[in-house]
């Protein structure tokens, strides 16, 4: 009996210990499942679970207290920054069909270098004239339903339907193109409708991502994405001299359809839109700066047309080859003294340049107190005026430094392509 009850005596205290060794135990381990919930760190990955279990015959806890011991890793995102961007942008992408008879088709970019992204199509009415159809791409900017787009897209156009992403489709007029820039905007009639995050193209920087979506070759909704290639590409590079835009060079694949679509950045926002690709290149496509866009559209939308600040002279780089080729040409009556800044090679008859008194010949090295380079400083500076603005330029004329004041004006309509 003794020895039954020392084995009892001695097995007691030891369970008594394991007891409380493990109560020790799960109480640490409480505190540190604990602190560690609330650390910043893995405070995404852990979390409580609620689970069914039948009752502890042993310790008589609940299953809501068990539960809070046991860590859990949370459902994590995917990251993709991609799909995030295009699941905030993508309701308000649209297709845009629109038609017009052949005579009416305009001529992209006047010289119709690069790719027309239009797609057209030319059935047979039944009155035998020929129509064209075509698709394009836009975004809505407004949730009363003005709508960003390409001039090419909707220029000359009889009828403009509007295709949302959920299906509807609306009829679009158009409140005002502008073959300049080749911006268009168009209104639908529509409330709380889906609009994009516009972001700031002015500070884009070489290397960064660019997301298009638009709706290339019909295929509606389409993604590519890649990076910037470049900025401040002019229209002389890009092949469409008629055209003023500093454009964006982008290697996301454009194709025919895209055109008026938006480029974003990582963050989901519009930083261009989509216009133009080179015939036969690959791996270059262009939009045009959000920021300029923005402007072009605010005046289509409040008068119907846009202005554009005009200087009226030809002009072109100068360089030490061209200063030498026109000073051995006696016919231009030109004498070169310096090889820096940019040459006015004409100045268009009652002009504002030539109110002012540029001639021929002159080479602008300033504006502003903006030392000049390049026809394309030229270009960039005036496109960033507004009608009517007084611009300080400190001109080199046989050798001797003259300062002018010329107020711009505005682009006449015949020059506008």
């Amino acid at each position: 009996m003794k020895n039954t009850t020392g084995k009892v005596f001695w097995k007691q205290p030891l369970t008594y210990l394991l007891l409380l060794a493990g109560a020790v135990g799960a109480l640490l381990g409480e505190r540190l499942i604990f602190q560690t919930s609330r650390s910043p760190e893995n405070s995404s990955q852990l979390t409580q679970l609620s689970v069914t279990q039948s009752p502890s015959k042993t310790d008589g806890t609940s299953n809501s207290e068990r539960s809070s011991w046991l860590p859990v890793r949370a459902p994590i995102s995917n990251g993709n920054f991609i799909v995030d961007a295009v699941q905030k942008v993508g309701p308000a992408v649209v297709r845009i069909n629109a038609s017009r008879s052949v005579s009416q088709r305009p001529n992209m970019f006047g010289r119709g270098i690069p790719e027309d992204f239009y797609g057209y199509e030319s059935p047979r009415s039944p009155s035998g004239r020929g129509v064209e159809q075509g698709t394009g791409s836009g975004f809505i900017i407004s949730s009363d339903g003005n709508i960003l787009t390409n001039a090419h897209v909707v220029e000359g156009s009889t009828t403009v339907e509007v295709v949302l992403k959920d299906g509807r489709r609306l009829q679009g007029r158009v409140l005002g193109t502008d073959s300049v820039t080749d911006v268009a905007v168009i209104k639908i009639d529509g409330d709380n409708l889906p609009t994009v995050s516009v972001g700031d193209s002015n500070n884009l920087q070489p290397g960064e991502w660019a997301i298009a979506i638009g709706n290339p070759l019909g295929l509606d909704n389409s993604v590519t994405v890649g990076i910037i290639s470049a900025t401040g590409r002019s229209s002389n590079d890009v092949g469409v001299p008629d055209k003023r835009v500093g454009f964006i060079q982008t290697d996301a694949a454009i194709n025919p359809g895209n055109s008026g679509g938006p480029l974003l950045n990582q963050n989901g926002e519009v930083i261009g839109i989509n216009t133009a690709i080179i015939d036969g290149a690959q791996g270059l496509g262009f939009a045009i700066p959000i920021n300029n866009a923005q402007q072009i559209a605010q005046q289509l939308i409040r008068v119907g047309k846009a202005e554009h600040a005009y200087l009226g002279i030809a002009m072109q780089t100068l360089t030490p080859e061209l200063k030498q080729e026109l000073n051995r040409n006696f016919n231009t009556n030109i004498q070169l003294f310096t090889d820096q800044g940019v040459l006015v090679m004409q100045v268009v008859p009652g002009s504002p340049a030539d109110k002012s008194g540029l001639k021929p010949g002159d080479i602008i090295q300033k504006i502003d107190n903006q030392t000049i380079s390049e026809s394309e400083n030229v270009q960039q500076i005036v496109q960033n005026k507004t009608v009517g603005s007084l611009l300080e330029l400190e001109v080199n004329r046989n050798g001797q430094n003259l300062n002018f004041q010329v107020r711009t004006g505005n682009l006449p309509s015949r020059l506008r392509g």
